[in-house]
């Protein structure tokens, strides 16, 4: 029985018009042949199996070819060409510098070097996975490489160009490899199922292509063991039951599912895929690569960047157009969302579920959004003053007493359905009067155009219910009046647990924070109210004042803005007892202890000690 050769050696390209999806490359390397400008070193780089070391090889093969095609190919007939064939010419030499990367296997190949060939032009030298090679190998390398002799040609090959030297990058013409595109792989595949008899289907061919990510060697081994398992009938059937890949049918069903906001059957197809063996991470991934493509589906611009076979391309435009581009968006990012969360997740299935359950009310969602938002349109006030609407970007928005605009405010002025509208109720604008043509005022004609509304209208938007309840320290109109402190303000009142409930909560964050010198201030002693919002803190030391002085800006923001509260102030004072208090040094104890033992100062000055 014949010995069986893989595609990926049977089929190796042999002349650069046969290497697949590199044509930037060889057209280059051929005009170099054709012209006689070949550098004396070049780095090939790419990622694996599209097709380095083969170029390598080939172009080694043309360069001593002495019957040189008028395409500035190799003839494949000449003794330079048979010798390489057959694999014992002497003017070729290829090194892998995975096993053989130290210094006296580069210092065994410069002394090659310095032989001239025997016969033919150039010595050809390739060195593959030349990232490999020790630091020690590359500097022994260095000099032989500026300054070969005329006769010696370098090719290095790797996949890692970002780990050799940049005295080697200089010294060398680099060429970047391309991933091969999936048409051009498929195409490949093509070629040889009708040179081998293998019958297959189009579509099978693009699913190895598309799995290959983009090495043809790796699509070849795929291809090779599809043979076997189908029995030389290489169908979109046998390719995914072989290579454990999800059927595009399964995506294609769950986002009909998703569209008609059929929950059931959504999380029934995903439990068939679960028991088909696939995890969820696999599934989630591919339903996110799904509605890319039905993203860029929509566009016929875009259209060329679905690489898939025609009859898959076809439905994946019919499904596009039943689709919005705010599902699309939406649903990619919780489908994202859900990738990035699943490994944390403690419960994969359900992390997976409730992404799909998300998905399956974007619809709904987006409905609510809509409705609500014309709901919340003043009637006409678009149509009898577009001069408003031409300037809504530049109007002071009303504000309630959270200083948080209403949402469906924001979402009209920025013109793009919220999504999480469906999940809490949006605050109505009837409440809030409306602006009218009155309440505008016209600047002058040099001046841009920008709404102001009235005082009147400011006053009605800023008292609102919630600002009068916010707790139970809240001062009633009437004690206003009576109160020197709270009359003409709108400043909240307060109690004093409110103050110091607030003051320990800083102090939690100081703590986290690791400051420790200013953490005392918070736990010896609380502060004290000399008059309202007048607060007065102690001090241990100087050093505490001073860190509290450094924090106190701080201080005062958080507690202002929690509070509502800007009047209030807090002031420092250091403790006298506390500071009188101090510790001994090292030469105060000395001085007691000498003071009471005179012989301490001998033995001290005999021995030559000193004091730490």
């Amino acid at each position: 029985m014949d010995n069986f050769i893989v595609s990926a050696r049977k089929y190796r390209p042999v002349t650069f018009d046969t290497v697949v999806g590199q044509q930037h490359i060889t057209n280059t390397l051929k005009n170099a042949i054709r012209n006689n400008q070949l550098a004396q070193a070049f780095l090939f780089c790419g990622p694996r199996g599209v097709g380095k070391t083969t170029c390598a090889r080939i172009l080694a093969k043309t360069i001593n070819c002495t019957n040189l095609q008028p395409n500035a190919e190799a003839c494949g007939e000449c003794d330079s060409c048979i010798s390489f064939q057959r694999g014992n010419s002497f003017n070729f030499h290829e090194l892998d510098a995975a096993s053989n990367n130290s210094v006296e296997d580069i210092r065994s190949l410069i002394e090659q070097v310095r032989i001239p060939p025997q016969a033919g032009k150039y010595k050809i030298y390739i060195i593959d996975e030349v990232h490999m090679l020790s630091q020690a190998a590359f500097n022994a390398f260095l000099k032989t490489l500026e300054e070969p002799p005329s006769y010696a040609i370098f090719i290095l090959a790797t996949t890692e160009k970002h780990k050799i030297l940049p005295t080697i990058l200089s010294r060398c013409q680099i060429f970047d490899f391309n991933r091969i595109r999936v048409e051009d792989m498929a195409g490949h595949l093509e070629s040889i199922a009708n040179k081998e008899s293998i019958k297959y289907e189009i579509d099978g061919l693009h699913i190895i292509a598309q799995k290959a990510d983009g090495g043809l060697r790796d699509a070849l081994s795929m291809f090779d063991q599809i043979v076997n398992f189908s029995g030389s009938n290489v169908t979109y059937r046998a390719v995914i039951d072989n290579l454990n890949i999800l059927d595009y049918d399964y995506y294609f069903n769950v986002t009909q599912s998703l569209l008609a906001q059929d929950t059931a059957k959504t999380l029934l197809i995903f439990d068939e895929i679960l028991a088909k063996g696939f995890d969820g991470s696999h599934f989630i991934s591919g339903l996110t690569e799904h509605l890319r493509n039905l993203l860029v589906g929509k566009d016929a611009e875009t259209l060329k960047l679905l690489e898939v076979s025609e009859g898959i391309r076809k439905k994946y435009i019919s499904q596009a157009q039943a689709s919005t581009v705010s599902f699309l968006l939406s649903a990619m990012n919780i489908a994202n969302q859900c990738d990035i969360n699943y490994k944390l997740s403690k419960n994969q299935r359900l992390q997976v579920e409730l992404g799909l359950l998300k998905m399956c009310h974007i619809t709904a969602a987006l409905n609510l959004a809509n409705s609500t938002l014309n709901n919340n349109q003043p009637e006409g006030q678009v149509k009898k003053k577009p001069e408003l609407a031409a300037t809504s970007s530049t109007t002071v928005p009303l504000q309630n007493a959270s200083n948080e605009q209403p949402k469906a405010v924001i979402t009209a002025l920025d013109q793009t359905p919220p999504l999480q509208a469906a999940a809490t109720k949006t605050p109505s604008l009837t409440a809030i009067p409306a602006i009218e043509a009155a309440t505008i005022e016209q600047p002058p004609a040099d001046k841009p155009r920008v709404a102001m509304p009235t005082p009147s209208l400011l006053k009605s938007a800023t008292v609102t219910p919630s600002l009068k309840n916010w707790n139970k320290g809240v001062v009633a109109e009437e004690e206003k009046e009576d109160d020197p402190y709270l009359k003409g303000s709108d400043k909240e009142h307060f109690t004093t647990d409110d103050f110091l409930r607030y003051w320990h909560e800083y102090a939690a964050k100081v703590k986290a924070e690791g400051k420790m010198s200013l953490l005392s201030i918070f736990t010896t002693t609380p502060p004290v109210m000399l008059k309202p919002y007048q607060f007065e803190v102690i001090a241990g030391t100087k050093a505490q004042e001073n860190a509290f002085r450094d924090e106190k800006p701080y201080i005062l923001n958080f507690l202002r803005t929690s509070l509502k509260n800007f009047d209030i102030e807090i002031q420092t004072r250091i403790d006298e007892v506390k500071a009188t208090k101090r510790l001994y040094s090292a030469q105060d104890k000395y001085a007691h202890m000498a003071t009471k033992n005179p012989d301490l100062a001998e033995l001290k000055k005999r021995f030559n000690l000193e004091l730490e």
